[in-house]
Order: C-alpha cells, then sequence, then structure tokens
C-alpha cells in the first residue's frame, strides 16, 4: 500500500489520538497535500518544525496501529467482503440461468443487506 494512503488510513482510525498540532500539520500535508514549506511558511514555524511535528505524529499513529492491527484487519475485511461480493454474484448469476430458485433468490438478496451493511 502507498504510503500516503496508509497514513491517510491511519490518520482516519486513530487521529483523534494526536495533538491539535499534530492533527492539523498531518491533515495539511498528507490529505490537503502542502509541503513542509508551505505549512512552515503558513504557521510561521521553520520547514524543520514541521517535519518533526508530522513526524512524531507518524510513529504515533504507526505504533498504536503495531499494537492493535486494526486497520490491517479492517483492509483484510474489506478484500474478503470484495470476494464474497464476487462469489454472491456468481451465485446469483447462476441462479437466474439454470434454478430460477425463489428461495435461493431471496437467502442471496439477505446476504447482500448483511455485505452492505458490514462494509458500512
Amino acid at each position: 500500500m502507498d504510503k500516503t494512503v496508509h497514513m491517510a488510513m491511519l490518520f482516519d482510525f486513530f487521529g483523534e489520538l494526536l495533538t491539535d498540532k499534530q492533527k492539523e500539520y498531518f491533515d495539511l500535508y498528507y490529505n490537503e497535500n502542502l509541503s513542509l514549506s508551505e505549512i512552515a511558511e503558513n504557521e510561521g514555524i521553520s520547514r524543520q518544525g514541521v517535519r518533526d511535528i508530522i513526524m512524531r505524529a507518524e510513529a504515533i499513529l504507526t505504533d498504536i496501529e503495531q499494537k492493535t492491527g486494526i486497520v490491517k484487519r479492517y483492509t483484510e475485511m474489506q478484500a474478503d467482503i470484495s470476494m464474497i461480493e464476487g462469489y454472491l454474484a456468481e451465485i446469483v448469476n447462476l441462479n437466474q440461468l439454470r434454478f430460477k430458485n425463489g428461495k435461493l433468490l431471496e437467502l442471496s438478496n439477505k446476504i447482500s443487506e448483511r455485505i452492505q451493511f458490514l462494509k458500512n
């Protein structure tokens, strides 16, 4: 996974555990795509100061993920859900083409509803 995407996910899951300044600079750097120099200029501090704050935030978020594994499990679960959706689509298609079984259609719809619940 791309570092920027990974950091954005960590921020989405654990961002509230950062200080306000860490959240602000991290968001500007990763989500708003501002450079360290741009942030430093806007905030009136040194580029190194901005870098230190962002690096500290990265370390905190990475440490939390290493201890909990929440983002990894979430990512794996999303991949599993996509795979299950593919299997379900095959079942629905086979049912339409060969079986035309109302009970299979009903069960497929229930599975689809639960998948949507899990995705949200």
